[in-house]
């Protein structure tokens, strides 16, 4: 009879929304073992009476590390630590799962896949839509369409009381078109699977409760090198509009295929996390005309019977990042998949602060 793995010792850094959610993953897999719970804040006690009590609790980062020498870290805090911390843990040996983005500028996250392979460490970056089954489909159904693709995507969130307090905290360090938006940008570069050529965005400052030199509404545009185009819209804030704030829906020659979110598009659930990642229906529509330019197919409706929630799809990336470690999986292409739509994020970023088109 062989004998089970010992369980990898995690340490739980951030406990807001995911951070929350992955420990939650981390108490319910067998594989895992959490050795320590790290805020700035009060969150820690909120998680660890959730939890069932008993943790041990850090205010300082470092300190928690030093003590609790674990074997895998779970960074879930404002993007702006993100390097510093991902570094911190590898440089440690540990191995890392960060929310995305991966850092707060390109050449961060250049300098956290270094020190991955430096360590010989696995990274894994927490882009929740690709371990999303609906969504999985969403993309190989685009794939079917021709080429070029017209991909068009957005997530308003007409966000008010805890969600916007997350947002403005988010807004400190980046905008939504880069946080929110790289997850969408993935989604365009897995359905084009082509190179971007150049991007355009525009942005607008709607509140004076953020930052100067920052804006709370964004849209970019990005063309790819196989004639492939697509937009992508995010705002946050009380004074969104809550008309067509979730749009998800590939053009091609062939037809097309759209998300229809009947729930999540529901008033008042713009802002809700759990709505974001359902998918509900996916809808495929056929262009084949007859002689007399009639439709040659009804569209089909695709409801997939595996609809994970927000905690399972947690569940989902944590069992993932524990195989990548067991199975020791080539991490190469998740990570340069992570540093890529961060850099087309960021020259949308730039296109918005200087009114130019950015050429990659």
């Amino acid at each position: 009879m062989t004998s089970q793995p010992s369980p990898i010792r995690v340490l739980v850094v951030g406990c807001g929304n995911m951070g929350a959610s992955h420990a939650q993953a981390y108490q319910l897999l067998d594989g895992f073992e959490i050795c320590g719970i790290v805020s700035t804040g009060k969150s820690k006690h909120v998680l660890n009476e959730k939890l069932g009590g008993g943790y041990p609790l850090f205010d300082d980062y470092a300190t928690a590390l030093a003590e609790t020498r674990p074997d895998a870290v779970c960074i879930s805090t404002y993007p702006d630590t993100h390097e510093q911390f991902a570094i911190m843990a590898l440089e440690a040996g540990c191995h890392v799962f960060i929310e995305k983005p991966l850092a707060d500028t390109v050449e961060g996250a250049e300098r956290v896949v270094e020190a991955a392979l430096k360590a010989d460490r696995k990274v894994v970056v927490g882009y929740i839509l690709r371990v999303h089954p609906s969504w999985e489909r969403f993309v190989q159904e685009a794939q079917q369409l021709g080429k070029p693709l017209v991909m068009r995507m957005n997530l308003n969130q007409q966000s008010h009381g805890y969600m916007w307090t997350v947002h403005r905290n988010l807004m400190k360090s980046l905008s939504p078109i880069v946080d929110c938006g790289v997850h969408y940008i993935d989604v365009m570069c897995q359905m084009t699977r082509s190179k971007p050529v150049w991007v355009s965005a525009i942005g607008a400052r709607l509140t004076n409760d953020i930052p100067a030199d920052n804006y709370n509404y964004g849209q970019l545009q990005i063309r790819f090198d196989d004639g492939s185009v697509g937009w992508y819209e995010a705002g946050w804030g009380p004074m969104m509009s809550e008309t067509a704030f979730f749009v998800k829906d590939v053009i091609g020659p062939n037809g097309c295929v759209s998300i229809v979110a009947k729930n999540a598009g529901a008033v008042g659930n713009s802002d809700n996390v759990d709505a974001h990642t359902k998918t509900e229906s996916l809808r495929v529509h056929r262009a084949e005309i007859d002689a007399n330019d009639e439709f040659t197919q009804p569209d089909e409706w695709i409801d997939l019977t595996d609809e994970p929630d927000h905690q399972e799809l947690c569940n989902r990336e944590q069992r993932y990042f524990l195989k990548s470690i067991r199975e020791n999986l080539d991490l190469t292409d998740h990570l340069a998949d992570a540093v890529n739509s961060l850099r087309i994020a960021f020259a949308c970023d730039e296109s918005v602060r200087t009114g130019e088109v950015v050429r990659l």
